[in-house]
């Protein structure tokens, strides 16, 4: 089989390679790359890169094969991905299969074979732009000019492409890879959890921690989520421009006229910045990595994160109810916020991140300390 494969940029580069994975289809999207070394399995399942093409900087993917315990949702979201080598055997006794296979099962196809240092080094140069992958043969101007035509992730709400289809309750499963830490559980709490593309890892760390969640639809409105009289409320991570949300928006700040302890993670960190007057704007090649420092400015700590997101709350103009709590080393932006006067606060990176660094995971017991002190 030909599997020779263009990877065409909105700014008219090609890139020459192999395809793999699902050869019958062609990914559009945005063209985005990650510094992760692990989880290329968690990274493309996550809901948040919905519409995006993933370019791994680690040279060396599929390595370890797949299993059906590290998706962070119910398949890949990822459009397609880029890689240096997609390696064509697996070694770990986890795996259940390999992540060529994978890819071809759910329709989605890969390139690989092509220098990719030199596209991160067009893209944090001009910016993330509009790409496609196909293997079809096509004429590489034709591809250029569809690339031009894929829609702008400027002014995209992608919520409602990955949320849940109807409120559920989360039931855990145990799951004895999964190590959480030795946790003294002195009440339960309930939290309505809104998903605007939630991962998996969100819902075991806030269920080790002691919460019975309910999950509901991104568009629920705010009365039949007060309904349900929750000690907490949750805003997910989740894909696209958070200033095109408005449906989350509206919910969002009806919600915080009742004082119910809030905690937002990502896209949630983004719209409550916006529901308490704060402004978004696009970075221009984004943070997605395992390794991005970020300094507590109330504690002064330094933590290792990971972080997945190409629109950032805008600290120069931060509206003065709300507090700047964690700051990005790498370039300064604005990584976490509290509410001056109600209980709400947010973080612009993953503290469930799985696999990633857990020195933020305290996170979770300081919502569960918010929702006791309120209840207390």
């Amino acid at each position: 089989m030909n599997n020779d494969a263009v990877l065409a940029l909105e700014n008219g580069m090609i890139f020459h390679g192999k395809a793999f994975g699902d050869l019958n289809v062609e990914a559009g999207g945005e063209v985005v790359f990650n510094t992760a070394i692990t989880g290329y399995q968690e990274i493309m399942s996550d809901p948040s890169y919905k519409g995006q093409i993933m370019t791994f900087t680690y040279p060396h993917i599929g390595n370890y094969g797949v299993n059906p315990e590290d998706f962070e949702s119910d398949s890949l979201k990822v459009e397609g991905i880029i890689v240096k080598e997609c390696s064509r055997t697996y070694s770990n006794w986890r795996a259940t299969g390999s992540l060529q296979d994978l890819m071809q099962e759910q329709g989605k196809i890969g390139i690989q074979g092509l220098d990719t240092r030199q596209l991160v080094r067009v893209l944090r140069s001009e910016g993330v732009m509009r790409g496609i992958i196909s293997a079809q043969g096509k004429d590489e101007q034709t591809l250029i000019n569809e690339a031009r035509q894929i829609p702008s992730m400027d002014g995209l709400d992608l919520t409602l492409g990955v949320t849940c289809s109807a409120t559920y309750l989360y039931e855990p499963k145990q799951e004895d890879l999964i190590q959480d830490p030795l946790i003294d559980i002195q009440k339960r709490y309930r939290i309505a959890a809104l998903d605007y593309g939630i991962k998996r890892n969100i819902l075991r760390r806030l269920s080790a921690y002691g919460c019975d969640i309910t999950v509901f639809p991104a568009q629920t409105k705010a009365e039949e989520i007060l309904a349900m009289n929750p000690d907490g409320i949750f805003l997910s991570n989740g894909p696209g421009d958070p200033s095109a949300t408005i449906h989350a928006i509206d919910t969002i700040t009806e919600l915080m006229k009742s004082g119910i302890p809030t905690f937002g993670i990502c896209l949630g960190h983004q719209l409550l910045g916006l529901v308490f007057g704060a402004k978004t704007y696009k970075l221009r090649f984004g943070h997605r990595g395992g390794n991005h420092p970020v300094k507590n400015l109330i504690s002064g700590e330094i933590e290792i994160t990971s972080q997945n997101h190409g629109f950032a709350v805008d600290q120069e103009n931060l509206p003065s109810c709300l507090e700047a709590t964690h700051v990005n080393l790498n370039d300064n932006t604005l990584s976490g916020i509290r509410h001056r006067e109600l209980p709400v606060f947010s973080v612009q990176y993953h503290p469930e991140a799985a696999p990633g660094p857990h020195d933020s995971d305290y996170l979770f017991k300081q919502f569960i300390e918010m929702m006791s002190a309120k209840t207390a």
